[in-house]
């Protein structure tokens, strides 16, 4: 089955080796698979030999490694898939059914989660809709948003309803070594914004982030898988503060991946 409207299908990667070749596979349904490599020293861009096209690129920012990704995708119609995740058959089946038949410039993916071998049912993490695909011609990257980038769409955006599976965090190390270079590119923005912010923050925000994940977000739901990442998205949380006062004081700025 071939879509209504080609694809180019499109990988961020910097040393992903280990997961980027099972993700590559499940997209090989894609008119282009795209790869956007930030240099990697793991053997990442050699795929470029398996009938995927390879861009290296100095990464930035997600807002700006993204938008750079629309502009060097061949087709009009853009599905971005990290490494670590996997496109189902029934989701390939569903974009290719709708692309370019709807009236819809873009779609929101729900996308499932799994973090410490535990699929998600709450804590931020479910339900979770990624704006993943859509008409570049019609869509922007916000660059003011560092890290949990948006894109814009002029137009129309709808929903797809079969699951973009995430096998994401393995262990606790690997997730607080990921939440500390999400924190630095937070407070990046911020600074960037004006953002002003009390000392008393660097207390108070990672308790509330820790009250937001375990109640607001039912985070009890997950278990003791809940109660770890509530804690440590607070303790996330505090980076970001302490970035922020570190660099704001200093007057340096923040750091980039």
């Amino acid at each position: 089955m071939m879509p209504a409207s080609t694809v180019s299908a499109v990988v961020l990667v910097r040393n992903e080796s280990q997961d980027l070749g099972d993700c590559l596979r499940s997209l090989g349904w894609a008119d282009e698979r795209l790869v956007i490599d930030s240099f990697s020293v793991d053997g990442s861009a050699l795929v470029e030999n398996q009938g995927v096209r390879v861009v290296e690129r100095r990464f930035t920012n997600f807002s700006d490694q993204r938008e750079a990704a629309l502009r060097l995708a061949t087709h009009d119609w853009v599905f971005f898939v990290d490494a670590d995740e996997r496109v189902s058959d029934e989701l390939r089946d569903e974009i290719v059914r709708r692309v370019g038949v709807e009236e819809f410039f873009g779609y929101w993916v729900p996308r499932r989660n799994r973090i410490f071998g535990h699929w998600m049912r709450a804590t931020g993490w479910s339900p979770d809709f990624q704006l993943r695909l859509m008409d570049r011609r019609h869509a922007v990257y916000d660059r003011d948003r560092p890290v949990h980038e948006l894109a814009e769409i002029d137009g129309r955006v709808g929903h797809l309803e079969c699951e973009l599976l995430h096998l994401s965090y393995e262990n606790v190390r690997g997730f607080r070594r990921q939440q500390r270079v999400y924190a630095q590119l937070v407070a990046e923005g911020m600074i960037r914004s004006g953002v002003r912010r009390r000392v008393t923050a660097m207390f108070f925000q990672p308790v509330r982030e820790f009250w937001r994940r375990m109640f607001t977000l039912r985070g009890y739901r997950d278990g003791q898988v809940g109660l770890l990442l509530a804690i440590l998205m607070a303790e996330h949380e505090w980076h970001v503060q302490r970035f922020f006062r570190s660099r704001r004081v200093s007057g340096l700025p923040a750091p980039k991946r």
